[in-house]
């Protein structure tokens, strides 16, 4: 098992609102294509977040009994070698792995070895910079039009975005916080927020049982 370590903002195991069938989802800390609008700005700065390593990540996914993981941002592909040993082990596991990316996948195919290798190890990519004025309403997962879903393996191939629902994880922690996963857009977050008397705070650490009120991802998010 891999010592390898990502900058992680937050790890979710056991959610159905980041993808198909039970997933663990990874938010990884860092963004520089930093897309106007993101939900997520918090995750702009590497310096936030907390260290992991891979196989922590991945055991904690395999006892949680998930099918895959969905791993977003923040921008994974700014982490390739550590991202494509996460996704190695994940697969090695038989663990499923869907990645979000603001970069095109024509671009992630001609950059360094440690993103071609990262590439390798996912089964899905959700390529493309988010763009606020271009905002999709017939997809799910996805929050501009221009992005894509790209099969490098046949295993969701049977995923639908235009008929599959947009899902919501809403969890009231012992002390009283709600942490929230899924698609919500920005005036759906808004509408929680208010009918909750819930303050948004960016995580400092990746565990589930953080001291912050709340925590959001752009479905895709740079």
């Amino acid at each position: 098992m891999s010592t390898e370590v990502l900058r992680i903002a937050r790890v979710l195991h056991g959610t159905t609102a980041e993808g198909p069938g039970l997933r663990s989802a990874i938010w990884f800390q860092g963004c520089s294509i930093r897309c106007t609008g993101c939900i997520n700005p918090h995750l702009f700065s590497p310096n936030g977040g907390s260290d992991m390593t891979v196989s922590d990540i991945v055991l904690g996914a395999v006892a949680g009994g998930v099918e895959g993981l969905t791993l977003i941002g923040g921008e994974p592909f700014d982490q390739p070698s550590a991202g494509a040993q996460l996704a190695r082990e994940a697969q090695e596991h038989g663990l499923g792995v869907i990645a979000f990316s603001g970069y095109e996948y024509e671009t992630l195919r001609d950059r360094d070895q440690d993103t071609k290798r990262f590439l390798a190890g996912i089964d899905l990519l959700v390529d493309g910079p988010y763009q606020a004025w271009n905002q999709e309403t017939d997809r799910a997962l996805v929050g501009s039009t221009n992005q894509r879903f790209i099969h490098i393996s046949d295993r969701y191939g049977s995923y639908q975005p235009e008929i599959a629902a947009n899902r919501v994880d809403i969890r009231v922690l012992p002390d009283g916080s709600i942490d929230v996963a899924g698609f919500l857009d920005m005036d759906n977050l808004k509408n929680l927020l208010e009918a909750t008397g819930t303050s948004r705070k960016a995580r400092r650490a990746p565990l589930e049982n953080s001291d912050d009120k709340l925590s959001r991802h752009q479905p895709f998010s740079p």
